[in-house]
């Protein structure tokens, strides 16, 4: 089971419509070592075992590679996806990693550092305010304003990209990085500097949007949130939840809200209407 259904509105030209999509499963799995939290690992379920194994000797978290410890499952949610598993080693094979990595966050790409507990993970915070509205004709040009920007992926192919942009498509900056989210965390960090970050409603990205960034997006106080890739799973149910209007597949003229689509709307229909009205 590594998708979830989810409803969704694509918008194509001037043209929307409501659509069930596939989006790949990101769930928390908190791995104990010998009863303890040691890390939370982000990852679609499936495999957990080989990941937990995996994870264990690339971070050498274990001495012998040939050394079989007890793995236990702990915890499930409704779905029946596992959040919470035991590890059981003892003391003579573990290794150095078990004592430098005691703050270790493994994610689905990198992101959110230093959580050792699902708890930690928790978001709290008053949902974003549902006054402002985009219009659809924005989406392709923000985009084509960031890739303008996109200087060091020109010539290497290897960075991602971020920009933050009014709503009438405005752009306040753009940040490289071969990190996703570390261009997210540079464009946020120089909205603060230059006094802009009040300024900026809309924010895109080069790649996918897993939960990080939509919490990123939150804290940035930014109510939409737009990427040439899909969402995860998590991403729409954390921005469900903040009241963040997430678009995925922006290509062109085409993009697919996930939530709070009553925020989108069409600028050449509404005007269609009230000539009609008229």
């Amino acid at each position: 089971m590594a998708t979830r259904k989810y409803q969704g509105r694509k918008f194509e030209g001037s043209d929307a419509k409501n659509i069930v999509d596939s989006l790949n499963i990101e769930e928390a799995l908190q791995i104990n070592i010998n009863e303890s939290p040691f890390t939370v690992s982000m990852r679609t379920p499936g495999d957990d075992i080989s990941l937990i194994r995996g994870l264990l000797h690339s971070e050498n978290i274990l001495k012998n590679k040939d050394f079989i410890p007890d793995i236990v499952l702990k915890k499930e949610n409704e779905d029946g996806i596992v959040t919470i598993v035991n590890v059981t080693v003892p003391e003579e094979e573990l290794g150095e990693g078990y004592s430098t990595s005691r703050s270790l966050l493994s994610v689905s790409s990198c992101g959110i550092c230093g959580k050792t507990e699902l708890g930690d993970l928790s978001f709290m915070g008053s949902v974003m305010d549902d006054a402002d509205k985009i219009d659809m004709g924005i989406i392709p040009v923000v985009f084509e304003k960031m890739n303008t920007q996109q200087y060091d992926f020109k010539q290497s192919g290897g960075t991602h990209a971020a920009a933050a942009f009014t709503l009438e498509g405005e752009m306040l900056c753009a940040m490289e990085d071969i990190g996703r989210h570390n261009a997210v965390d540079k464009v946020i960090g120089k909205l603060i500097l230059t006094g802009q970050l009040g300024k900026a409603k809309i924010l895109t990205v080069s790649g996918r949007i897993s939960y990080e960034i939509v919490v990123k997006c939150f804290k940035g106080k930014m109510p939409f949130l737009a990427a040439v890739s899909a969402p995860s799973s998590l991403a729409v149910d954390y921005a469900k939840e903040l009241g963040i209007t997430i678009f995925g597949f922006c290509r062109e003229d085409r993009a697919t809200c996930y939530s709070n689509a009553h925020r989108a709307q069409i600028k050449k229909q509404l005007k269609n209407l009230d000539n009609k009205a008229s």
